[in-house]
């Protein structure tokens, strides 16, 4: 036997470090070739690196969340043959592509490996907050429990072995039924990959843009009814239209009046450049975090096609297959939590970008209109504007301006 020690691939002109997001395998295991090791994450991607060779675990060349050197160990195998070290070539797969403001992950299937079931140790238990709570319960001690997951992860199946081997021991657990016991348990969550470039994001641009949102109310009774005239005659030929498409339409008209909020902002360089095409980033939740896929020229969208082309955007960030061109280059952003959006936010601008604009939800509520009491669906707008380079007369004209649209919505068809 011998041993085979990979190291971190360069992965690309001008990246020398990665994080390390995630290991695949762990100490004892023993892989197949091809077999996916770990995934790292560089400023433009997520990547799988996998074994060259057939071998066993030995050493893991570091914790998740850490940052490795291109050319540092990644991991330390033990192989049949002459002793060998081998710089993994930059041929590992790559899972998504992104760069800032958002960084896309996709989900990643589990590779195949031959693992023994985890002993139990003195290190916490891996184990979901779902698990936990019934183990609690049952007064089981998860150290005793013997994990089958990977990654020495505990599953549900492990947890019912141990219980019907052992029995549980029912003390505390007897009343945490009924909510009234105390609880001590926490859980440490280490912000890495993703969520870290989200939180790095999100950090740079509220300690460099001055922010200061306006937030206005819309009548989108007329515009709700419109939408439903369109979907009733059109929608079996040409698709479902949600309220996005009319909102955004009433954005592509109102910058064009104010092209001060469609810019972005180099502060370094002290200059501000204004764009004639409307590249709408459209925020995205997924499982993954925050992302926002471009819907590229707006302006020169109908209603069915930006609404056919942000919903596949939205499917690809959800489903990882959006690519590195498709999240960067907005000129403006559009956020909104759906039936959660609640009636007012404080959106944070997607710098370098100088705006973004928040919906809240739609909700139906009596409206004093020509002396009498009507029902109305009423929207609030959450916008928020970078005070450096626009003046707060302008950010609340140009909400004003799409407010206008949106309730004599006719007007959004008209040159």
């Amino acid at each position: 036997m011998s041993i085979h020690v990979i190291k971190v691939p360069d992965l690309g002109e001008g990246i020398a470090e990665v994080e390390l997001v995630a290991w695949r395998v762990k100490p004892g295991d023993i892989v197949a070739e091809d077999q996916v090791l770990a995934d790292v994450m560089t400023d433009k991607a997520t990547v799988e690196i996998p074994s060259p060779v057939v071998g066993t675990v030995l050493v893991l060349g570091g914790e998740v969340g850490q940052v490795l050197a291109v050319g540092a160990e990644l991991i330390r195998l033990e192989v049949a043959g002459a002793d060998a070290t081998s710089e993994l070539p930059a041929s590992a797969s790559t899972v998504s592509q992104a760069t800032a403001p958002v960084m896309a992950t996709a989900p990643v299937p589990t590779a195949s490996r031959v693992a023994a079931p985890t002993p139990p140790s003195s290190d916490k238990p891996i184990a979901s907050p779902a698990l936990r709570r019934r183990a609690w319960e049952l007064g089981v001690d998860l150290q005793q429990v013997v994990a089958s997951g990977a990654g020495g992860r505990i599953l549900q199946a492990d947890l019912d072995a141990h219980v019907a081997a052992h029995g549980s021991v029912h003390g505390w657990g007897a009343s945490a039924a009924s909510g009234l016991a105390p609880r001590d348990d926490e859980e440490r969550i280490p912000v890495i990959g993703l969520r870290r470039r989200i939180a790095q994001k999100m950090q740079e641009s509220k300690r460099r843009i001055p922010h200061f949102t306006y937030v206005e109310e819309v009548d989108v009774t007329e515009l709700e009814a419109l939408r439903a005239r369109l979907n009733a005659k059109w929608g079996a030929q040409r698709g479902h239209l949600s309220l996005l498409p009319l909102l955004l339409r009433a954005l592509v008209l109102a910058v064009r009046e104010f092209p001060q909020i469609n810019a972005r902002f180099d502060d370094e360089a002290g200059v501000v450049t204004r764009y004639g095409a409307v590249h709408l980033g459209i925020a995205t939740q997924t499982e993954a975090g925050l992302m926002v896929p471009v819907l590229r020229h707006a302006e020169a969208h109908d209603l069915w096609s930006s609404a056919a082309e942000v919903e596949r955007l939205a499917q690809a960030a959800r489903t990882g297959q959006v690519t590195r061109g498709e999240l960067t280059g907005s000129t403006l952003t559009m956020t909104s939590l759906g039936a959660l959006g609640g009636i007012v936010s404080t959106p944070v601008i997607n710098a370098p970008e100088v705006a973004i604009v928040g919906i809240n939800r739609i909700v139906e509520r009596p409206v004093l209109r020509g002396g009498a009491v009507v029902a109305r669906q009423m929207m609030n707008l959450s916008s928020s504007f970078d005070h450096r380079v626009v003046d707060g007369i302008d950010a609340a004209r140009f909400v004003q301006a799409v407010r206008a649209y949106l309730e004599c919505p006719a007007t959004l068809f008209v040159e």
